[in-house]
């Protein structure tokens, strides 16, 4: 008993804590964003500004180094062209770069499907000039004689705009070329529907000698310290740098980089599942540097100037006179689509951050996808993987329901025992443990049900914050986005009525404290539900329909057979044979 009572207060002050964090959230002090510079790099205006990064930012990155040489002394970084630089405006069907033929540099990514809020025209942008929003990813070539172009040497171009149009791929080249014969051409490879970005940078050499270098390639982000809370994902879930070393992801905090020293990182070379790879992650969407399979690669991770800089150094290659190389890799910069991600390496998948509860959570997102395949909704999903979790739970929580039928039929001899032990709880208690032992009833069975639910009720808020799938996503009537909470509270209200039918159906609890407390826990869910996404109060109101279903089909079974048992008594007795 006390054990229950325990559980009991435990759950009520956790609602408690959660509904008042939830309301601060929303109606408490909202913090002041950044001031910053906000424009977007303008094609009309020649190359971007990138205030406090240098043009090439090669300090603590390996030196080039020749396959069995020593490492050359001298500067990484020749200087820079003179030539003037231009944005390059680059269209698919999905997305929208601005590349500076200033270094290749892509600075501006806009996601053309996928606006900030719903219904409203302003889309994501995932790279940017702007200072409290800073997005860039950069590229350039190292050589061990200076020969190769770097992060401000300026390409030249054919084309100011690229377009998709009705082909399923495009290519946006820019070339650049030494005088001692060697050619550089720049190539980003964009596919109809696809966020997946081929860079290719193929050196061709035409001079006397052996050209040795290597590929740096760098995703520079902001970086920013805030409080974080479960109630609003946008904030809770990781922003920041994300590293696949080859075998485990790790998330470094702000915390983890202001020592000013950067973390290293060795890739493996061999197996794909070995093959690393640096994002930055946000909250639905990922910008990430995937180097190509099999390959050697360092990576580094540093904080400087209010912005983190994430590198990948290839292992440097010669191409001998006459002979060409392509440095390649793959960029990804959108949203976090599962499909896709996994296409482009089997690991990438875990900048999907579903937490400690991924074990349940990414089979259920994998069950909801699936589900979703057939019914095109994700609000009928939601119902039907709801019905299927509740069938596979069927037989225990069915002994859990019986247990509370059975203790909703003994309770006029419990009210007596209550009544004749009034003045000595330590009889009572003991009474009605004989009770429970004489008619099988385990008293702590009402608590399994929440026991059961609340892994899989974590695991299904993660992933409805967490899938970018489910983003915005429609269901019927009111419900136009199941990722966010019911705008006019309808569904909590449903589920609290539902709750409160619920209790009709099961025994008050024998303890007035426990009684008051369940009294007053379908209000308190009410209340911290109505901040929830409304797939997740979707999910909770279809559990609780069929919850009720299944224990009013439970308390007729139990109630018919104990009056079957009733009746059976009553005929032993006129018979002379009474079991009792």
């Amino acid at each position: 008993m006390d054990n229950q009572r325990l559980i009991t207060w435990g759950l009520f002050a956790f609602l408690a804590f959660m509904t008042w964090q939830a309301w601060n959230r929303d109606y408490g002090p909202q913090p002041v964003p950044p001031t910053g510079e906000t424009a977007t790099p303008n094609p009309e205006s020649g190359a971007v500004d990138l205030p406090g990064i240098p043009a090439t930012d090669s300090s603590a990155l390996p030196s080039v180094q020749a396959p069995g040489a020593a490492a050359d002394t001298g500067s990484d970084t020749p200087a820079a062209d003179a030539t003037t630089a231009r944005v390059i405006v680059v269209r698919t069907d999905v997305v929208e770069l601005h590349i500076d033929t200033r270094g290749g540099t892509l600075a501006y990514a806009e996601m053309l499907r996928y606006p900030v809020h719903k219904d409203h025209p302003e889309k994501v942008v995932l790279l940017n000039t702007a200072a409290n929003d800073l997005g860039l990813i950069r590229s350039w070539l190292r050589a061990r004689d200076g020969d190769a172009p770097d992060a401000d040497t300026v390409y030249t171009a054919e084309h100011e705009r690229y377009e998709l149009g009705d082909a399923d791929e495009l290519v946006v080249p820019m070339t650049w070329v030494s005088p001692n014969g060697v050619t550089v051409e720049k190539r980003y490879v964009l596919r109809r529907g696809q966020y997946a970005i081929t860079l290719e940078q193929r050196v061709s050499n035409a001079g006397d000698t052996p050209w040795t270098g290597d590929q740096v390639t760098q995703l520079i982000r902001r970086n920013v310290e805030r409080d974080r809370s479960m109630f609003d994902p946008d904030t809770y879930s990781f922003d920041g740098p994300l590293v696949f070393d080859g075998e485990k992801a790790e998330k470094l905090e702000h915390d983890d980089l202001l020592d000013g020293d950067p973390e290293k990182y060795t890739g493996r070379s061999g197996h794909t599942s070995d093959n690393g790879w640096v994002a930055s992650i946000q909250h639905h969407f990922l910008s990430a540097i995937i180097p190509a399979e099999g390959s050697t690669n360092v990576y580094t991770v540093r904080l400087a100037n209010g912005h983190t800089t994430a590198s990948v150094i290839s292992a440097p290659e010669t191409v001998e006179p006459g002979d060409s190389a392509v440095f390649a890799r793959t960029l990804f910069i959108g949203p976090k689509l599962q499909h896709q991600l996994e296409a482009v390496h089997p690991r990438l998948d875990l900048s999907v951050d579903y937490g400690l509860l991924t074990v349940l959570s990414a089979p259920m997102f994998w069950l909801l996808e699936w589900v979703h395949s057939f019914v095109g909704n994700w609000g009928w999903a939601i119902i039907l993987v709801t019905l299927i979790i509740k069938l596979a739970f069927y037989k225990l929580t069915a002994a859990s329901g019986r247990s509370m039928a059975k203790m909703r039929e003994i309770q006029p001899r419990m009210k007596a025992l209550q009544d004749r032990y009034k003045d000595d709880r330590q009889a009572l208690s003991q009474a009605m443990m004989d009770l429970y032992k004489r008619e099988k009833i385990n008293p702590a069975a009402g608590c399994l049900p929440i026991l059961i639910q609340m892994p899989f009720f974590l695991a299904f808020y993660w992933v409805l914050i967490e899938s970018v799938e489910m983003r915005q996503a429609p269901f019927a009537l009111w419900i136009n986005d199941l990722s966010v909470k019911d705008p006019y509270f309808i569904l909590p209200l449903i589920m609290g009525a539902a709750m409160l039918f619920q209790q009709k159906l099961n025994p008050a609890p024998p303890d007035p404290v426990q009684a008051r407390v369940m009294q007053i826990m379908p209000v308190m869910f009410t209340v911290f539900f109505a901040f929830f996404p409304s797939g997740l109060v979707l999910y909770w109101v279809t559990n609780t329909l069929l919850s009720i279903a299944q224990q009013w089909r439970i308390n007729k079974l139990v109630h018919a057979e104990a009056l079957a048992r009733k009746a059976g008594r009553k005929k032993n007795k006129k018979g002379g044979d009474d079991p009792e």
